[in-house]
């Protein structure tokens, strides 16, 4: 008996039987076949020119061919030619066939007989068998197989297997190799990065240590000190004498002005206006890891661009001024080992009074007096001269000024001592002259309460306001309305003016951003700065910020002051005030507490700084 290719069936020669077309004799089968050859002419008609698998996904090119979508678009990417005729193609020259796309999942459907044997078509176009259908496919199929149709079988399968793992194995190695291709360069920039940083210290250190020998070359030796002392004369001692006190009086002249006062008689003043160097080493190896990220930001122009000697003399070439800004960094941070309390103040003398919420606190442009103002609807000015000198522990204003409503923000105008505002929870910005206590102006036109008020350094008669209302209004010294308002989308909680510039504003937002403006065009932001994920309350640019721009301020939450330097992460002192229990209210914990540092403000150019929180409580702090 023939099988369907022709040859003879040994299997049915020995049996006797007819065997159905179906189960005929399988030499070297690739894949189980229909009743018909229709299938194999049908799959060559439907298959794709590049994978030569069913085409999946069918996308006709403008020359009339049809392949595989993903087929023809990684071709297309690499050679932009038909494969098949060679013509100029692009990405947009290939469009869905949908008729053959129809056609082929017809085409799959009615071969059934492949899917009751458990073979299905995979996401790369091959026949996948399930492990249940093969095995029953082989079990009834075996039976009609010689042994030499096994051996053919096993042979084909045995290549097959080492080809898929030689695949698998290869592909597993490809994405290895990527990964250490990958790795190895990383490192290789990090080490050309390190070797650049390393060349940057050894210069440094060669640099600082120059200067050391320097010093130490024109330094007078202990023993030159003594023989000049003993040959010197009466005369020249008592000159001595009179050179070293005048030096102290200048050293006390000095602290005086930075605004140390050194108090002999207190266990807590150290012996000496700076730390020791054992202190500040312990120190400077506390904040190690910032100290690093702060020199390299220091250093970072010579990192990435190195330094050009060209330009500079023999004697400067060797100098960094990169260094000796990072020198000076290094020892106003470790100047100051501690916070300590100078003297208190009370917003108000009513104990049974809980709300004496501090919100603002502001010094004169001199620095001569500051300015106290909250939910109690009143301003008080201090003489900061005079609440030092106080002996007492009660301090009393030289001006008190009464507002309407509970009061937001105060802010002194930048050249007049005399001239203050004040915004308030009613939407209202008061102008006041500090000398008379007397209302000069009052501007009420934002629709909710106004939470910030600032002057113009530059323009000294523009002020801004914000509010809830969402608006930022300017104003004018000379004008009796605002002259001009910007629209925002949220509450604005906090408004400040670029010190160095009439034209520029930023405000902070309900929508957890910073928007800065440009007052030339008012219609939308220069930026806006995101991250966020609450309002921001409060703005000021840098030199607002910190002592001579190094030492920043800020309270919380937690009823306590911390204090940070420029550059570093880690807070350098934290200081938090004395829960006060009121007369009517239960003992708390202190976790229980739900007092907050509401205000925070930096006697300029000096190491003081006054907090004030929820309780009406002002700390007149020095860094020390």
């Amino acid at each position: 008996m023939a099988t369907r290719d022709g040859r003879s069936s040994s299997a049915s020669s020995h049996s006797g039987t007819n065997i159905p077309p179906h189960r005929g004799s399988i030499r070297t089968p690739k894949r189980p076949r229909p009743q018909t050859g229709v299938f194999e002419e049908r799959s060559a008609d439907l298959s794709c020119p590049i994978c030569f698998n069913l085409i999946d996904e069918a996308y006709i090119t403008r020359c009339g061919h049809t392949y595989c979508y993903a087929c023809i678009k990684k071709s297309l990417e690499s050679v932009k030619r038909c494969p098949k005729c060679n013509s100029n193609l692009k990405i947009d020259d290939i469009f869905p066939n949908f008729l053959l796309h129809d056609l082929i999942e017809k085409h799959k459907a009615r071969n059934s007989g492949y899917e009751g044997i458990g073979m299905n078509r995979d996401s790369s176009g091959e026949f996948s068998t399930g492990a249940d259908g093969l095995r029953d496919f082989v079990a009834s199929e075996s039976q009609n197989l010689t042994l030499p149709d096994v051996n053919v079988m096993l042979d084909v399968l045995t290549q097959r297997k080492q080809l898929l793992e030689a695949e698998s194995l290869a592909s597993q190695n490809r994405l290895l190799l990527e990964f250490l291709k990958h790795l190895l360069k990383q490192k290789r920039d990090k080490q050309g990065q390190i070797a650049r940083e390393i060349t940057i210290i050894e210069k440094d250190i060669e640099e600082v240590t120059n200067k050391l020998r320097e010093v130490h070359n024109a330094c007078p030796t202990l023993e030159d000190v003594e023989r000049t002392a003993a040959g010197a004369s009466e005369s020249d001692a008592s000159t001595v004498s009179a050179i070293k006190q005048e030096m102290i009086e200048m050293i006390d002249n000095i602290s005086s002005s930075t605004g140390r006062r050194e108090d002999t008689t207190s266990p807590e003043t150290p012996s000496r206006p700076m730390a020791s160097l054992a202190i500040r080493r312990k120190r400077m190896h506390a904040y190690f890891d910032d100290f690093v990220a702060c020199y390299f930001s220091t250093k970072s122009r010579e990192f990435l661009f190195g330094k050009d000697d060209r330009t500079k003399s023999v004697s400067d070439q060797h100098k960094s001024p990169s260094l000796d800004q990072f020198r000076e960094s290094l020892i106003k941070f470790s100047t100051y080992t501690s916070l300590r309390v100078l003297t208190s103040l009370n917003y108000s003398n009513d104990l049974f009074n809980n709300s004496t919420i501090v919100s603002s606190i502001e010094f004169d442009k001199d620095n001569e007096f500051f300015a106290i103002a909250g939910v109690t609807k009143r301003i008080k000015v201090f003489d900061y001269g005079a609440v030092m000198k106080d002996i007492v522990s009660i301090h009393y204003p030289c001006l008190e000024m009464t507002s309407r409503s509970k009061i937001s923000c105060i802010s002194w105008h930048n050249y007049h001592k005399t001239i203050l505002a004040s915004s308030d929870y009613e939407g209202t910005v008061t102008i006041w002259d500090a000398a008379t206590g007397q209302r000069t102006k009052t501007f009420q036109e934002h629709e909710k309460r106004c939470w910030s008020v600032d002057f113009n350094c530059v323009d000294t008669r523009l002020i801004a306001s914000g509010s809830d209302d969402a608006r930022v209004k300017l104003y004018s010294l000379n004008e009796e309305h605002s002259v001009a308002t910007l629209e925002a989308k949220a509450n604005v909680c906090c408004v400040k003016f670029n010190p160095k510039t009439s034209t520029q504003l930023a405000f902070g937002s309900a929508d957890h951003c910073v928007h800065y403006f440009d007052l030339r065009n008012m219609k939308e932001p220069v930026h806006i700065f995101k991250g966020h994920k609450k309002a921001v309350s409060y703005v000021k640019f840098l030199d607002g910020l910190a002592t001579d721009g190094d030492f920043i301020a800020c309270g919380s939450e937690n009823n306590s002051l911390y204090v940070y330097y420029k550059g570093l992460s880690k807070k350098l002192f934290q200081y938090k005030f004395e829960t006060v229990e009121g007369v009517l209210e239960p003992e708390r914990r202190e976790d229980d507490s739900v007092e907050f540092v509401s205000a925070v403000c930096w006697k300029q150019h000096s190491n003081i700084v006054l907090a004030a929180n929820s309780r009406g409580i002002i700390n007149v702090l020095e860094m020390v």
